[in-house]
């Protein structure tokens, strides 16, 4: 298997202060596929601790990088995009978290990329601004401030996708059930038009209408084998309850092939003998 395009992606945390959204941040990597951390001046931390707050990744903490300064931490990227809520006179470029994937995906044959964070209080200061390559902000309302690992999830979503390595897949249901029938679906239609006969449904319906309303519903929502003799089985225990308490006539047998609906014309039929 080729090595994916995120091993050449850096998340550069810049003067982190708190331990705990250093930690978030490695889980966000973990959960997104991205392994470089380089942090510039971080507050102090344990990395067990590190790793009580993100399970099962000390792959990610054993690999983090410590720099004195920001130049040093980014000395070997080829392009580097940062996060930041701020705007300046200065005209950047911004990008959406979608465009920044694509943008830092892009150079990543190139070499290594940058992906930038600012300090949880201020943010990236101009001097870390001034070299970014592309700035990035992520859409909110007018409260544009989020938490550091949460902006870093985000990123790496959107990196995590874009680079095609969104590859779990979930288990299906714990039974599978075949396709329904179109004999499944025909004795269904049947069944659903008997009861709603039954409980004098189309008294001042037209039944016509209102059964090419419930097929088309039913298509729409493509049932499987189970989950039609389910609805079957409803519509089935309606019309026997009706039986059991001499409101209709029985008409039903347990072989569930149910004679033509009596009463489907429209008319008003509520003193007729059933």
């Amino acid at each position: 298997m080729s090595e994916s395009r995120l091993s050449r992606i850096s998340v550069v945390l810049f003067e982190p202060q708190n331990p705990i959204n250093i930690g978030a941040t490695v889980r966000a990597m973990k959960n997104m596929g991205c392994s470089s951390l380089r942090l510039v001046r971080p507050c102090a931390y344990d990395p067990v601790r590190l790793e009580g707050i993100a399970h099962d990744t000390w792959d990610i903490i054993h690999g983090i990088q410590h720099f004195g300064d920001f130049d040093s931490a980014v000395a070997d990227c080829v392009r580097l995009v940062g996060f930041t809520a701020r705007r300046r006179a200065a005209k950047w470029r911004i990008l959406d978290p979608r465009q920044a994937a694509e943008d830092a995906l892009a150079y990543t044959d190139a070499g290594r990329v940058g992906i930038v964070f600012g300090r949880e209080d201020h943010g990236l200061p101009n001097e870390v601004l001034d070299r970014l390559h592309a700035a990035v902000t992520i859409p909110t309302t007018t409260h544009a401030s989020l938490n550091l690992a949460q902006a870093v999830l985000i990123a790496l979503y959107e990196l995590h996708l874009a680079a095609g390595d969104a590859t779990r897949v979930l288990r299906g249901p714990r039974k599978e059930a075949p396709p329904a029938t179109a004999d499944l679906f025909e004795r269904y239609f049947g069944e659903i038009q008997h009861m709603l006969d039954s409980v004098q449904f189309f008294k001042t319906r037209y039944p016509e209408h209102i059964m090419r309303s419930i097929r088309a519903i039913t298509y729409r929502s493509e049932p499987d084998d189970r989950e039609l003799s389910l609805l079957r089985a409803m519509a089935l225990e309606v019309v026997r309850f009706l039986e059991r308490t001499g409101k209709v006539e029985r008409t039903i047998s347990d072989d569930v092939s149910p004679r033509p609906p009596r009463h489907v014309t429209g008319r008003d039929t509520s003193r007729e003998k059933l």
